[in-house]
């Protein structure tokens, strides 16, 4: 008998077959931002315990679309790029705990299983969906520009269901893409356990957040932002009240890692 090694499944001898390296994760894309505000307490209703809303503006939220390339440190994945690609859509809201506030992902699609499976290794509660945006590019006119007047569209779509489309069109630059998703990340990752009626076997809230960040611009502008009604999504009840801006920024980030806040719903003697 021999030992498997990879840093996710499958583990094989060689660890060839693993669907991810290890961290660290570098990722370069566009977001395309619209926050909005919704009734609080649907927010609410997404944010288990120990987490509690934000204290202001609590309901708040950010639907942002990105359109990635990623790779681990060797960046090997740049020379096959169907392993780099991929495109996300996701909405992020506010709460707190131990006194300070944190972003959370409460619902995400991305088009690639590597970055699925990122996600439950993050805290992020992925999905696979159809989500594509408009792409700038400096030349032609089959794409805008990162420039006043810019217009971009952001689509989502799981299960043949479209689930949200948004424009944004460019007016200026702005010192920020929002302040939604500028907190550190708090996320639970559960596993349930194999025993029928047992605790789940892994039951933690995590926090983090980028180890570096590079970011060009930030543009805003008007808005517009429609969710849809799905049988099997529920991303329609964070209905949208009143648009609050949309925005567009290039970035480039690296993940390396979390930190363990509250596991079982005990904070850790770590926790703020």
């Amino acid at each position: 008998m021999g030992d498997v090694t990879g840093f996710f499944y499958p583990r094989t001898a060689t660890g060839r077959s693993s669907l991810l390296p290890a961290p660290p994760w570098h990722y370069s894309g566009d977001l395309l931002t619209v926050e909005y505000r919704t009734d609080p307490a649907r927010v609410a209703e997404l944010l288990p315990a120990p987490l509690a809303p934000a204290p202001d503006d609590p309901g708040a939220v950010a639907l942002i679309w990105a359109d990635w390339q990623s790779c681990g440190d060797d960046g090997a994945e740049l020379l096959d790029p169907v392993r780099a690609q991929y495109q996300e859509c996701f909405a992020v809201v506010r709460c707190s705990f131990g006194g300070q506030v944190y972003s959370r992902c409460v619902y995400i699609w991305v088009s690639a299983d590597f970055a699925l499976a990122r996600g439950l290794h993050q805290g992020y509660p992925k999905k696979l969906g159809s989500v594509h945006q408009t792409r700038p590019h400096p030349f032609g006119r089959a794409a805008p520009r990162i420039a006043p007047g810019g217009v971009f569209a952001g689509t989502l779509a799981a299960a043949d269901r479209r689930l949200a489309q948004a424009v944004v069109t460019l007016r200026e630059e702005t010192d920020a893409n929002g302040f939604v998703n500028a907190h550190p990340m708090a996320h639970h990752r559960w596993m349930p356990s194999i025993e029928k009626g047992a605790p789940d076997a892994l039951d933690e809230l995590i926090a983090s957040g980028s180890a570096s960040v590079e970011a060009g611009p930030a543009w805003r502008g008007d808005a517009t932002l429609e969710l849809f009604d799905s049988p099997t999504e529920e991303l329609a009840r964070l209905e949208v009240r009143e648009i609050i801006g949309g925005y567009y920024r290039q970035v480039g980030v690296t993940w390396d890692g979390g930190r363990l806040l509250a596991e079982r719903g005990v904070p850790t003697a770590s926790a703020p």
